[in-house]
């Protein structure tokens, strides 16, 4: 029996799925992230390690695994896609292999092809589109050091932000701090400043703060209602870019991600701006996720071979 193994490396945590090469999804789970940009080096060995095995368990012979197809966040570091491949090869696997970025697989599963546009807001940010002519254009997801506009890292350092800015005296009349502290464990800015530039502490910890801004906006706080409009208006920016160069002014917007698909606040903002600008399109759920569409990309890559 051939199988194909679809992955999601996500900056939270990593979506697996297995397949026949001509058959619908047979087994999904998921492990912890694979995103080399601020992830652990141990902790990315051990989810790998955790992928083989249980793919191990279900295929009985690795050898029957006909395709691997990788959809990853940071592959844009050159290093990457190296280290990614190694810890496949490390586990055994020496079969065909696509790595790609997971805005392709992402797209993919969304629109069942490859093609229109899909917007991803989870711990980073990324949109990235296709249009008939095979035309691609991408616009973000370059790390949370220099970009992830909009994202779960992003709103969860703004939190972080509007926390020691109230402390200080520069924002009033706000629930966040509060909020932050209950979620945290911690009661006072020296603890927080701890928690935030420890070593241990990663994107994946600051983007865990972002349902915070969804509490506060449910219960009217201005500062929260307001860093939810510039989340929106971030992610704006960059689906503005891909309608333009591919001309996708009628395509709908797939939408991935907790921020997006989580907060509805930040959803209907950017509802609200887009039906300003471009009122042909619409946001719309993917019809399946990204480690799905990593499936259907590496069968293509098969019936291509």
């Amino acid at each position: 029996m051939a199988y194909i193994v679809g992955i999601d490396g996500g900056g939270t945590k990593t979506a697996v799925t297995i397949a026949h090469d001509q058959e619908d999804a047979l087994l999904t789970f998921t492990v912890g992230p694979i995103n080399y940009n601020g992830g652990d080096a141990d902790a990315i060995a051990a989810s790998f390690e955790e992928i083989f095995n249980r793919t191990k368990l279900y295929c009985s012979n690795i050898e029957e695994v006909t395709h691997i197809c990788i959809g990853a966040a940071g592959v844009s570091n050159p290093s990457v896609v190296h280290f990614l491949e190694k810890h496949v090869r490390d586990n055994g696997y020496i079969g065909p292999l696509t790595i790609t970025g997971d805005q392709e697989t992402a797209l993919y599963g969304a629109q069942n092809a490859m093609q229109g546009i899909i917007l991803i807001a989870g711990t980073g940010s990324i949109c990235f589109g296709v249009n008939e002519k095979g035309k691609q254009h991408r616009t973000g997801g370059f790390g949370h050091l220099i970009d992830d506009e909009g994202s779960g890292y992003c709103i969860g350092r703004d939190l972080l932000s509007v926390l020691v800015q109230a402390e200080d005296g520069r924002i009033t009349n706000t629930i966040i701090p509060a909020l932050v502290y209950e979620q945290l464990g911690l009661s006072t800015v020296k603890e927080i400043i701890g928690f935030v530039y420890h070593n241990n502490t990663t994107k994946k910890d600051i983007a865990q703060l972002a349902p915070i801004m969804t509490t506060a906006c449910e219960k009217g706080d201005a500062q929260a209602l307001e860093l939810a409009e510039q989340c929106a208006a971030s992610l704006f920016e960059l689906v503005v870019p891909v309608i333009e160069r591919l001309e996708l002014y009628d395509s709908p917007i797939a939408i991935a991600g907790s921020v997006l698909q989580k907060s509805r606040f930040v959803k209907d903002a950017l509802e609200r701006k887009l039906a300003q600008s471009y009122p042909q399109t619409k946001l719309i759920l993917p019809i399946k996720d990204a480690a799905y569409g990593a499936v259907l990309l590496g069968r293509s890559k098969m019936n291509n071979d």
